[in-house]
């Protein structure tokens, strides 16, 4: 059977010297990202709930283990996606209906994502082998130099189709190969460049970052249960004012161009290396921190007048402290200005989890004012440009 003409059809990759701008089913893909990294903030919940006496892992660490392991996997095949449709944007019908097909694949992966080391690893797996081939499938559309990288992810597909037939400490095993293997294959591989275009990574990790933050919003709503009370809206204001405050410290100036001329000014061999560090590297820690602060957030607000426990009380704090880890790391890599205030309150945000323990309302509140003191008082400290 033939495919049909726009199918099969392939597209040369545009000249990184255009400009790229991210399309609304670029958009509309982040969508369903951020819905499978929201299910970490899940997994990371019902790991807080865990206590089951004599485990090999206690439920807050046990729960942060598989956090990691599942955003290793999925962060890798998302930026293999942003990459790809850089060079070769989704502007013909066969392209279009094959990353539809990949957001599908994130959906299935999001669905088990509750379950994956429980039993439902291998709907995790199927999930995962979609989006390999879907991407894998791209290639036959375009001429980009990716397709060495295919052999790669689908033997890490098949490390994790044998962790979901497995139990105890091989589930997690199997998991950290793969990831291994999906990471250490550009050693292997031998790729130094690649001619991606600067405006578009700069607008796509925005906009990965803009809806991320709104997710951790909806957190509040989920945590929220019961009578209006008070309480729960001084918890849910404050919620809000530290997403607000994150979203801050990525949008509040104009780093975005800055960014963008860092990378425009490089040879495509560093630029390439610019934007690994900084887009990939640098934004885990934010999305972690993302997902940190969603979860501890949604504790919060679901008993605002009590204490936390202790895996909601670290899981805020740290949150805080590895976004702004992450957006030290980013602007360090590019060369923008240090924000050395908000180092200083990475280090500091920790010692409110001794606050969280009291009282999930003073733990918030410290947070957020620690997040704007150092903010507005950026506004009078002349910040000076890193050594990149």
């Amino acid at each position: 059977m033939r495919l049909p003409g726009w199918f099969a059809e392939r597209v040369e990759p545009t000249s990184p010297e255009q400009e790229l701008r991210v399309s609304t089913l670029e958009l509309f893909f982040d969508l369903v990202f951020v819905f499978t990294v929201t299910q970490l903030t899940t997994l990371l919940v019902d790991g807080f709930a865990e206590r089951a006496p004599g485990a090999v892992h206690s439920g807050p660490f046990e729960g942060a283990l598989r956090v990691l392991l599942v955003f290793g996997v999925i962060w890798w095949m998302y930026s293999g996606y942003a990459w790809l449709t850089n060079t070769v944007p989704p502007a013909r019908p066969a392209r279009r209906v094959l990353i539809l097909l990949g957001m599908a694949g994130f959906l299935v992966m999001a669905l088990a994502i509750p379950r994956a080391f429980d039993g439902g690893g291998w709907a995790f797996a199927l999930g995962y082998l979609i989006v390999v081939l879907v991407h894998a499938a791209l290639y036959l559309q375009a001429t980009a130099s990716f397709v060495r990288v295919v052999p790669f992810n689908l033997a890490a597909t098949a490390l994790l189709f044998a962790a979901g037939l497995a139990d105890g400490v091989l589930v997690y095993l199997l998991w950290t190969a793969a990831m291994v293997l999906l990471w250490g294959s550009p050693y292997f591989i031998g790729q130094k460049g690649f001619p991606l275009h600067p405006s578009h990574i700069v607008e796509r990790h925005g906009l990965l970052v803009i809806v991320a933050l709104g997710e951790s919003v909806v957190a509040i709503g989920i945590g929220a249960h019961g009578e209006v009370s008070p309480a729960l809206l001084v918890a849910a204001t404050l919620g809000l004012v530290l997403a607000a405050c994150l979203w801050w410290s990525y949008f509040g100036g104009e780093d975005d161009a800055a960014a963008e001329r860092a990378l425009v000014g490089a040879d495509t061999v560093r630029r390439t290396r610019l934007i690994l560090g900084a887009y990939f590297y640098a934004h885990i820690p934010m999305l972690l921190g993302i997902v940190g602060v969603a979860a501890g957030v949604k504790n919060a607000i679901g008993h605002p007048l009590d204490h936390l426990h202790a895996g909601p009380a670290i899981a805020l704090a740290a949150g805080v402290t590895l976004y702004l880890g992450g957006d030290a790391m980013y602007r360090l890599v590019l060369g923008l200005p240090a924000r050395r205030l908000r180092s200083v309150a990475a280090a500091v945000a920790p010692v409110t989890i001794l606050l969280g323990l009291w009282s999930s309302l003073a733990q918030l509140a410290a947070l957020v004012v620690l997040l704007s003191s150092a903010l507005t008082a950026e506004h009078t400290h002349p910040a000076r440009p890193a050594a990149g």
